[in-house]
């Protein structure tokens, strides 16, 4: 009788336990607290499962349609680039179902140009408008972070100055971050896995280095269609993030490209990548940075062949 009723007692301050840390989370969303992204997805299971949306005007024509794909595919972030033509009316409503359903929404922009200097004015655009997005609606309708597309590799200055285009990007990604600690939103960014090719100008240390010490998280594009191939130019930045204690996403491309069938999974099918996607996670699953996979992107991956 004495053991039935000292289990009944710890049963019972386990669900006490229990209930106080689902009030704890519950009050932390509903008086507005500042959320984390990693409280954001603290409900959705790990590694992260994310995919690109650019044309954000699908979250105002056919929002169920990307959600539903979303489940299909289990994806957990989507990177949603902002599209100030779509009202904001839109933008909360896509994202609080888009919760209800453990999907995380961060908000992306970014172009070749936003590595110079000269772009502040637009990247200080971009971050105003999502603070001012973030202030004025409901906890669940805000995004869980932003996320970043630069690529000054593909600006023409690189070909010409590129030890000029390295330092001014640097500085922007500081402005970025100070702007988003402000704010107390984290900052994710898409970078080449060849970046470790490049030294920061005067320095030793790799161009990749730098990025994965300032950002919140990275997602490296290593774009290939064999495991091998994926996990191999993904390697080093896994490295070096884990050395960090930061968090990796491989990015896998579903497009045509230009460069060559082996880029992406176009030609091979869903299936085949999925396999692919699989054996790469257990090649990478032993790097502590290792943090999923992205998938490039929303609309050629849902008309990816099977």
């Amino acid at each position: 009788m004495q053991q039935k009723s000292k289990y009944h007692f710890i049963k019972l301050v386990s669900c006490l336990i229990l209930v106080a840390g689902v009030t704890f989370s519950s009050k932390t969303i509903a008086d507005g607290s500042v959320e984390s992204y990693e409280s954001i997805h603290g409900a959705i299971e790990q590694p992260i499962r994310a995919t690109w949306v650019w044309d954000t005007t699908q979250i105002q024509s056919r929002p169920q349609e990307v959600l539903k794909f979303a489940k299909e595919k289990k994806v957990n972030t989507i990177y949603l680039q902002l599209n100030r033509d779509v009202k904001i009316p839109y933008y909360t409503s896509f994202i609080r179902e888009a919760r209800a359903n453990h999907i995380a929404v961060d908000v992306m922009d970014g172009r070749s140009a936003w590595g110079l200097t000269e772009s502040r004015g637009q990247i200080a655009d971009f971050l105003n408008w999502i603070e001012a997005y973030q202030n004025q609606v409901q906890p669940n309708e805000k995004f869980a972070g932003i996320h970043l597309d630069i690529e000054p590799h593909v600006h023409p200055q690189w070909k010409t100055n590129q030890a000029s285009v390295i330092t001014q990007w640097m500085g922007n990604v500081e402005y970025i971050m100070d702007r988003a600690k402000q704010m107390k939103m984290t900052v994710g960014a898409d970078l080449p896995f060849w970046l470790d090719n490049y030294k920061v100008p005067g320095s030793t240390q790799a161009v990749s280095n730098w990025m994965i010490q300032k950002y919140d998280s990275i997602t490296i594009m290593a774009y290939r269609d064999t495991a091998t191939a994926i996990y191999n130019v993904a390697k080093d930045e896994l490295i070096d993030a884990a050395q960090q204690g930061k968090k990796i996403s491989i990015a896998i491309e579903t497009k045509q490209s230009k460069e060559g069938d082996f880029i992406t999974f176009y030609e091979e099918g869903s299936e085949y990548m999925e396999s692919q996607l699989k054996l790469v996670e257990n090649m990478a699953k032993v790097h502590s940075s290792f943090n999923g996979f992205s998938i490039h992107e929303y609309t050629s991956w849902k008309t990816l062949k099977y």
